[in-house]
């Protein structure tokens, strides 16, 4: 019973496999695409990278995000493009699509859009700085940490004498 049902499903793998072995083979050229970086902000500049011998002459990469760029040759098998998002790119995750030379290429989500840009520096700060009651819930902690950390002290202090 045991040997018939896994008889089953390795025949039912092996048959999965030879019909999609067609199909991969069909996306052979181009290969490989790729966004740098994966998220950006709206105007930003994004990086584009094919893999493929048939994107080296007459090939575009179209998004709703940039429109369409020119595919330039890096050497090799590699092309490439800089594209700029617009400024009114909506939010989210945007498809890149390469034509070369008549063999299409899609990635699905191959970069975001956010609003804004990232926030860097010190954990996201911002230069307006603290406001006045962030500065007194801050000095309320300190003192609090401070009279509580004396009052264990002289409670440990007077231990040791009796």
């Amino acid at each position: 019973m045991r040997t018939t049902r896994a008889l089953a499903v390795s025949a039912v793998a092996v048959a999965a496999l030879g019909v999609a072995a067609p199909a991969a083979s069909a996306w052979t050229d181009p290969s490989g695409l790729s966004a740098s970086p994966s998220v950006i902000p709206r105007g930003g500049q994004l990086t584009i990278s094919v893999t493929g011998t048939k994107c080296q002459t007459n090939s575009t990469a179209t998004s709703d995000a940039f429109g369409t760029v020119n595919l330039v040759n890096k050497g090799g098998e590699q092309a490439g493009a800089d594209a700029t998002v617009h400024s009114d790119a909506a939010p989210g995750a945007h498809d890149i699509t390469v034509n070369c030379q008549g063999a299409t290429l899609t990635r699905p989500a191959a970069f975001t859009v956010i609003h804004g840009g990232v926030r860097g520096g010190l954990g996201g700060s911002s230069e307006t700085g603290a406001t006045s009651t962030d500065m007194a819930i801050g000095g309320a902690l300190v003192a609090s940490a401070l009279i509580g950390g004396g009052v264990f002290w002289m409670r440990r202090r007077a231990e040791g004498r009796a």
